[in-house]
């Protein structure tokens, strides 16, 4: 072989310097990783629940009364709300066996109870009541029909629960609710019981309109018959939420109730004739008398909306929708006037800015929302305007916290900084901030909100009945101590706390869980308990949940001591096994910040029922578990063994104890259908947990472990499916995200081998490049070959001193570089990708292709065994990372080891541009400087225009989409839920800058590569 000349020694430089510029580029991109994707975990300060069983007392026999006398004063309606109240009354004692009181006006004789407005209760005792014992009945004073009714509803539930009518204690005793303002949502009022729809188990919209059912695409607009069956559920849950104790509702809609007349001329929104004018009459004429009944029984009506509400016409007449300008919030000022004007009895409504897009638009409705008030100026602009109206229409504002965005919109929910910056200064007497119980969303073992504590502003704290994700309360879970602790701890720190507002139904997709509907469809009565203890905790916080859950299950279930005692048990153990059965403890009670965001803490379980498979997840719990990985895989253990005792609770009590023999069996259904579930998420966790653990250590023990958990999860999940798919009333876990990453961690120990093989064969490759390698070859075909490859990869200033001999050199110096990335590339996916090969190989034939054609009509050896080299290089480093224990493990140092994954960042990235750098100056052997610079750009662009226009074609979400689904990476749910790039924060339109750089690197590559023209003599 040549020795290398003098003038190659000078060349080293260039190289020495590209070196050092791609050494540096690497530690910037690595530090940038770093920062995005940097794991961090502390304990978290979750609240300690204590639940028991209330001992059972026996039933307090229910008192025998002629009648309900009511006061003969008031108007009709007045009139009305008590004798609604009266009823529940006689109700109650006749499901008690007792005959049933006649109820009347001003009744006289026998054992009466005496309800009675007098202005002798305190002052300000609004809602209050008092209950006195008088001769063989008792007397029910109250300053006004709210109390009146609000006494008559707590003697109903005191006869029903089986406790005593007037305890001795409060005889006399002044009853004032803790908390003045008791909302709940609208129940399931408006959702079908469609079985082909619940069956699919795949429908994430989020959209809970009332009205749908009842919508025309034509005139009149409104289908009256569906109307009035929307009207008639709507009426059945007003009832029994009065009857409960609550004194509020949140209905959705806002603008398709509005015509904008109050804008310019009348027509500048909806001009004359658009159908939106006769389409928001017609949902007031209909709807409006409908939601009216709430307000006539006495309950606050609250409407509902995202910000920003559009239709297409109001979306054109905003232009470039500014949310921080007056001009646009005047229009929504005027709407707001509209609303409250033709629904007088309207109380307020409530906006939330969090939330909203494409999911939670009703199909075949052309209003919809949009995620545009994300920063502290437009949320203020916002306020101010909304509140200018709600004072001057005396109304409240009730602003929901839960957000997002960058900075302190995006943090206000949880952050108190955030939220003092938001709000502060914004002291309305209307305005009213609604934020949920925990530090992030329904979840269980999380802190409590610490944003609830401050705040000057009136304050309700939300709860939410039917935990979406817990089982969409298909288990049970009863929230009594939580719920106490957080109202406890929330109303002790701060004093402007108002309010309740508790979801019966609302929280996540409707119909991706069980088909279970509020007083309606299913075993609503699973979360009806907490329904029930929201109530009663918003009037009195010191109340004994325990005590309360008692009543309930006596009113619900059964009057038989023995079963009551059962189901107490049943209940009392319930949050434990919620917790120990659906979240990981050791991760769960961290508070974690990973992607640059903080994950909830049931990671493994993404989003409701999908059981995750992706590595960013698993190798994330299993890093903040580690020290106590035998205990998060023992708890689910525990979990299937207390769902055990559970089910023999039940099991062990009498059909004919219970109250309805058809509720005994739906909850002995629940039981078993927890132990299957729970079974399976048990040997699925040990499963995952003992797969990284492997990983991390390459224990053989692990491995072992790993695998008979397998062969049991495979066996479990078999089963679970088989008996509970396309069940509605409770359906099986969607495991498919958890098949695919089983089978790709299957494949880790092969690929770990095969990166070992082409390792080895690329070693050997490359000593037969070195002197003493091409010696034993002897001028072999190929050794040419070899030896400017290896040159590429050590000494690239080198490669043109050698001179192939042959085809086969020239063959084979750019096939084995090809051969090793489509290889290397394809143990990296586990032979299980192709978008990613796609993407990745495709960026290096683009790359290739350009540099072959531009440097056409030359001899091309030495530039192919330089750039080979170099890519055999980055190869080699890809490969190194692979061979201890494959792509998992690669992934595992990737997620959780913030020093190796600097390392191989900053020197994979720097193989990479060396790859570029090395194509600019070997190029130069051939070409002018200001060429080669020109080739080398076209050949880095077009891999950019080509793929960022393919991918933009696609769509950046759908790419992803596809491209995460074979990697399992992330969430497979994400896209299928929220949207990779919406929870990512990445830009869709990314692939088209992509795709624009690559142009511009293209077109300046064509100037500087084009002819120049010779000036005239």
């Amino acid at each position: 072989m040549p020795d290398e000349g003098g003038g190659a020694r000078t060349r080293r430089w260039p190289f020495a310097v590209a070196a050092l510029v791609v050494l540096v580029a690497g530690v910037l991109v690595a530090a940038g990783v770093n920062g995005a994707l940097g794991l961090e975990s502390v304990p978290a300060a979750v609240p300690a629940e204590a639940m028991r069983a209330a001992p059972e007392a026996g039933l307090v026999a229910a008192p025998e009364l002629d009648a309900v006398s009511l006061p003969a004063s008031g108007t009709a309606l007045e009139r009305r709300r008590m004798l609604l109240a009266a009823e529940s009354v006689a109700s109650a004692l006749e499901g008690r066996g007792r005959p049933k009181p006649r109820v009347e006006e001003e009744a006289a004789g026998g054992a009466v109870l005496d309800v009675r407005l007098t202005r002798s209760l305190p002052k300000g005792a609004d809602e209050a009541f008092r209950l006195r014992s008088r001769g063989a009945g008792y007397a029910l004073d109250a300053a006004d029909v709210a109390g009146a009714a609000n006494g008559l509803y707590a003697v109903a539930d005191r006869i029903r629960s089986g406790t005593a009518v007037l305890p001795a204690a409060e005889n006399g005793r002044v009853v004032v609710p803790r908390l003045p303002l008791r909302l709940t949502d609208h129940g399931s009022v408006g959702l079908e019981a469609d079985r082909a729809a619940f069956a699919k188990g795949t429908d994430y919209g989020l959209n809970t309109d009332a009205v749908g059912p009842a919508l025309l695409g034509h005139a009149p607009w409104v289908d009256a018959a569906a109307a009035g069956r929307i009207g008639a559920q709507f009426r059945q849950f007003v009832d029994h939420a009065l009857a409960y104790g609550y004194n509020g509702v949140v209905v959705p809609g806002f603008l398709e109730y509005i015509t904008f007349d109050g804008v310019g001329d009348g027509h500048a929104v909806y001009r004359a004739g658009d159908p939106h004018i006769a389409r928001a009459r017609a949902m007031r004429s209909v709807f409006g008398p409908i939601w009216q009944y709430a307000h006539d029984m006495g309950m606050k009506v609250f409407f509902q909306t995202d910000m920003l509400a559009l239709s297409p016409p109001l979306k054109r007449y905003l232009g470039d929708i500014d949310t921080s300008s007056p001009r646009l919030w005047s229009v929504y000022r005027a709407g707001l006037h509209e609303l409250f004007t033709a629904l007088p009895y309207a109380d307020g409504v409530m906006v939330r800015i969090g939330e909203g897009g494409g999911d939670y638009k009703l199909p075949g409705w052309d209003y919809h929302s949009e995620i545009k008030v994300t920063t502290v100026p437009q949320v203020r602009a916002m306020l101010t305007a909304l509140l200018a109206q709600a004072d001057a229409d005396d109304r409240d504002l009730i602003f929901r916290t839960w957000s997002v965005g960058v900075g302190a919109v995006g943090d206000m929910h949880t952050d108190p900084a955030s939220y003092h910056q938001v709000l502060d200064g914004i002291d309305d007497r209307h305005l009213i901030v609604s934020t949920k119980y925990s530090l992030g969303d329904f979840y269980s073992e999380l802190p409590l909100n610490t944003t609830l504590s401050t705040g000057r502003q009136r304050r309700i704290v939300e709860f939410q009945a039917r935990r979406e994700f817990e089982g969409f309360g298909a288990l049970p879970n009863d929230l009594g101590d939580l719920e106490q602790r957080a109202l406890r701890t929330l109303l002790a720190a701060n004093p402007n706390i108002v309010g309740v507002w508790d979801w019966t139904q609302d929280g996540g997709p409707l119909r991706a869980g069980p088909m279970t509907l509020y007083l309606r469809a299913g075993f609503w009565q699973m979360w009806d308990v907490n329904v029930y203890l929201t109530a009663r905790l918003a009037w009195d916080p010191d109340v004994d949940t325990a005590a309360v859950t008692r009543d309930w299950i006596r009113r619900t279930f059964s009057a038989d001591p023995a079963t009551v005692s059962a189901i107490a048990q049943v209940m009392a153990s319930s949050r434990r096994m919620v917790t120990d059965g659906l979240y990981i403890g050791p991760y769960a009670g961290h508070r974690v910040r990973a992607l640059g965001l903080e994950p909830p803490p049931m990671m493994w379980i993404f989003e409701w029922d999908i059981v995750t498979g992706d590595s960013a997840a698993l190798d994330t719990i299993y890093r903040v578990a580690k020290p106590r990985i035998g205990e998060a895989i023992a708890e689910g253990r525990d979990a299937v063994a207390l769902a055990r005792r559970m089910r023999a609770l039940i099991d062990a009590t009498p059909a004919s104890s219970w109250r309805d023999p058809r509720l005994r069996q739906q909850f002995a259904d629940t039981m078993d259908y927890e132990v299957d579930l729970f079974t399976t998420l048990s040997s699925y966790r040990a499963m995952t947990l003992r797969h990284v653990q492997w990983l991390d250590t390459g224990s053989a023990k692990a491995k072992s472990q790993w695998k008979a958990a397998e062969k049991q999860f495979r066996e479990d999940a078999h089963a679970h499916q088989r008996r509970y798919g396309g069940y509605v009333a409770l359906p099986a876990y969607n495991f498919t995200a958890a098949n695919i990453g089983m089978h790709r961690a299957d494949r880790d120990i092969a690929m770990a081998w095969l990166a070992r093989g082409l390792l080895l064969a690329l070693v050997v490759a490359g000593a037969l490049g070195t002197s003493p390698g091409q010696r034993l070859l002897r001028g072999a075909p190929g050794s040419a070959a070899l030896r400017a490859l290896w040159l590429g990869m050590t000494r690239p200033w080198r490669a043109g001193t050698v001179a192939p001999a042959g085809r086969v050199d020239r063959t084979l110096v750019w096939l084995l570089p090809a051969a090793m990335l489509v290889l290397s590339r394809a143990v990296f996916t586990w032979f299980a990708a192709p978008a990613h090969l796609v993407l990745t190989l495709g960026a290096w034939v683009v790359f290739a292709a350009a540099l072959r054609w531009l440097t056409r009509g030359r001899d091309r050896f030495a530039l192919s065994a330089a750039v080979g080299g170099a890519a055999l290089l980055r190869t080699m480093i890809l490969l190194l990372a692979l061979v201890g224990r494959g792509p998992g493990r690669y992934w595992y140092d990737f997620w959780t080891a913030p020093a190796l994954r600097s390392f191989y960042i900053t020197v994979a990235f720097a193989a990479f541009l060396w790859v570029l750098a090395v194509a600019l100056l070997t190029s130069r052997d051939a070409l002018s400087r200001r060429r080669a610079t020109g080739v080398t750009l076209i050949s880095a662009g077009a891999p950019l225009a080509v793929l960022g226009g393919l991918i933009a074609a696609i769509g950046l979400e759908r790419a992803l989409t596809i491209w995460n689904d074979q990697m399992a990476l992330l969430p497979w749910g994400l896209s299928r839920i929220l949207g990779i790039t919406t929870y990512l924060g990445i830009p869709t339109d990314l692939p088209v800058i992509a795709a624009g750089c690559g142009l511009v690197l293209v077109v300046i590559g064509a100037l500087l590569t084009g002819r120049r023209r010779r000036a005239p003599a």
